[in-house]
């Protein structure tokens, strides 16, 4: 009988080698890489070879796509959604995945949960609930590190349940606030701030999209998915060393400069406030009752005229011409004698817009932007001019550089712009007062995450329901409904979980698991751990943290196979680490938000987010070799 001939060498090879349990293992499933490396994901046939010759590998096309797709995604030159979408054509192209497989990623249970969870997490942020809760938990005669723990442990619990930029958005405001007061610049507070948003992300599977693929990696691989508190121990230890961390040292390391101060400052806004009664008040009362909100009296409208002050004081019928730096509608809110400010339904933008040369507007009053939009947009507020010139609104005419507060629907106000020769400088989101509704949107969403905690429903189906409930009965507008999703990151997820898909069924990954497993072959488990959890956090600062989980969560399941450790310590360094986006400001859309308002520098977040950084990979590290040694 003939001998079998040798076996394959190069990529073809697989060799056996000793785990951390001393049992012989070889890569992936055991069966050599023989038939995976002849067939694609679906098992259809690859021109791999030319007889008995290798020509390509699997493993090796798919590392390329994979590694063209880093680079794309490194360069910043091309959308990450678009790279995504570009991977899967090469490895559809190529038969690493077949054409029935290619847009199974679309109906990932994964990826509808994470839509879902925008969703929810959307209208949580405009029922204004977390914002009311998070600005009555600030004691007024605090110190500033009083406070900005408070602020900052608030961001990081917020996060752990809704989309950490929205715990970003509502609690910035109060953040700078903070900072205000005491004397000090906002860019004290604010990396802080965005970084423990980001920490608090680690906590729950909702906490950020990364945690969800993840789980989804480990019910594809293993069976069943990562629990809705299963990283909590881990992220919580992590997450308060590092908010004592940020509060303690960390803000303590950012420059001061001019432009931090001047950069985050909230613009001036003149306008109108119509009273709904008569309030009584002397002009001492009334400054006094402005001044929580940062506002200054400008004059008393009264029968379209100004006055400095009545003789016989205020009328029901009188308007306030107010100077502020505070939204108006908040301004309204915190007044009992003033009428409902705005026309829009709650949750409407207001956009600050600059009139440029050539305008359609320029030369006519503020009404006419009512008029010309068909009353879909208002002028709510006007820019430094109309406090220079202290007129009542309706005697404002229009002038080229003016800047006009402007409200109304965001599509509504993205067209009116093109069409009226507008430049969008800003834009400011308005909360739903916290009402029936807003007790509507918290119930469904605690309910959601009940669901999931303790009649173990999957958290796609939990939340799709919630954000279908929210939806059907109205408790945001049916516009945010869908606007409230970010499409390029379902896309960017839907086109990514078949690539990943291809890179371990061709063998690719169990390659480099392979090369792992060599290099941290007889090393602690608390070393092995770190290694990944530091490979997943360089590899995130370049990444998106979704495509940076698609990648490593198969990975981390095939090194602990072959290192002979549990699954889960590896996946939660891996959790860890997508998560950990400390270094850069294009890291993370949390770092990117307050860089301007922050006026911080590329080299700022280095400064501060190096020592956090070596703080998370040595605690998650300890930690986890504890759990699960």
């Amino acid at each position: 009988m003939p001998l079998p001939p040798p076996p394959p060498t190069g990529l073809l090879h697989r060799r056996a080698f000793t785990g951390r349990d001393g049992a012989a293992r070889t890569g992936g499933d055991g069966k050599g890489y023989t038939s995976e490396l002849r067939h694609g994901a679906s098992g259809g046939a690859l021109p791999c070879t030319r007889g008995n010759t290798p020509v390509i590998s699997p493993a090796l096309l798919s590392g390329l796509i994979l590694l063209l797709a880093l680079g794309l995604f490194i360069s910043e030159r091309v959308r990450h959604d678009l790279v995504a979408m570009l991977a899967l054509f090469a490895c559809l192209a190529t038969g690493l995945v077949s054409p029935k497989d290619a847009l199974q990623g679309f109906g990932d249970p994964a990826v509808l949960a994470v839509a879902a969870v925008l969703v929810v997490g959307r209208a949580m942020e405009l029922s204004g609930v977390a914002s009311v809760a998070t600005a009555r938990l600030m004691p007024a005669n605090a110190s500033f590190a009083v406070r900005m723990s408070l602020v900052l442990a608030a961001s990081a619990f917020l996060s752990a349940f809704m989309n950490n930029i929205a715990a970003l958005v509502i609690t910035m405001p109060i953040a700078t606030e903070i900072a205000r007061n005491a004397k000090r610049p906002p860019g004290a507070i604010l990396m802080p701030l965005a970084f423990a948003a980001i920490l608090g992300g680690m906590t729950t599977l909702i906490g950020t999209p990364a945690n969800l693929i993840i789980a989804s990696v480990r019910e594809r691989q293993l069976g069943e998915p990562l629990g809705f508190f299963t990283m909590t121990p881990v992220g919580t230890l992590v997450t308060v060393l590092g908010l004592a961390y940020l509060c303690l040292i960390g803000w303590r390391l950012l420059p001061v400069r001019q432009g931090m101060t001047r950069a985050a400052r909230q613009p001036w806004m003149t306008f109108e406030l119509a009273l709904n009664t008569d309030p009584g008040l002397s002009r001492k009362a009334l400054a006094a009752a402005l001044r929580p909100s940062t506002s200054r009296l400008l004059g008393i409208v009264r029968d379209g005229e100004r006055l400095d002050w009545p003789d016989d004081g205020l009328r029901q019928t009188d308007r306030l011409l107010l100077l502020s730096r505070t939204d108006p509608w908040q301004v309204a809110d915190a007044l009992p004698f003033v009428q409902h400010y705005s026309q829009h339904d709650p949750g409407v933008p207001m956009a600050r817009v600059s009139v440029a040369h050539g305008s359609p507007l320029v030369g006519r009053d503020y009404a006419s932007v009512s008029f010309m939009s068909n009353d879909a947009l208002h002028v709510v507020a006007s820019g430094p001019r109309a406090s220079a010139e202290r007129r009542p609104m309706a005697q404002m005419d229009i002038r080229a550089g003016d800047q006009l507060f402007l409200e109304g629907r965001s599509e509504d106000l993205a067209h009116f712009a093109t069409q009226m020769r507008l430049l969008e400088i800003d834009r400011f989101d308005r909360p739903v007062p916290a009402g029936h509704k807003a007790y509507g949107i918290a119930g469904i969403f605690i309910t959601a995450i009940l669901a999931i905690v303790f009649a173990d429903v999957p958290p796609a189906i939990s939340f799709v329901i919630a954000a279908t409930a929210i939806a059907g009965l109205r408790l945001i507008p049916a516009k945010d409904v869908y606007s409230s999703i970010d499409w390029s990151i379902i896309v960017l997820l839907a086109a990514m979980i078949p690539v990943g898909a291809s890179f371990e069924s061709s063998g690719a990954a169990a390659i480099v698991a392979d090369w792992l497993s060599v290099v941290l072959a007889g090393q602690p488990l608390a070393v092995a751990i770190g290694a990944m959890c530091l490979v997943t956090l360089i590899l995130t600062i370049f990444l998106n943290n979704v495509a940076t989980a698609l990648v490593m969560a198969p990975l981390g399941i095939k090194l602990a196979g072959l290192l002979g450790v549990p699954p889960d310590a590896m996946l939660l360094a891996i959790l860890i680490g997508t998560s950990s986006d400390f270094l850069t400001p294009i890291g993370h859309q949390n770092n990117l938000l307050v860089m301007g308002p922050g006026g911080y520098r590329f080299s700022d977040y280095v400064k501060m987010g190096a020592l956090l950084s070596l703080m998370v990979v040595v605690s998650t590290a300890l930690f986890l070799a504890w759990q699960y040694g």
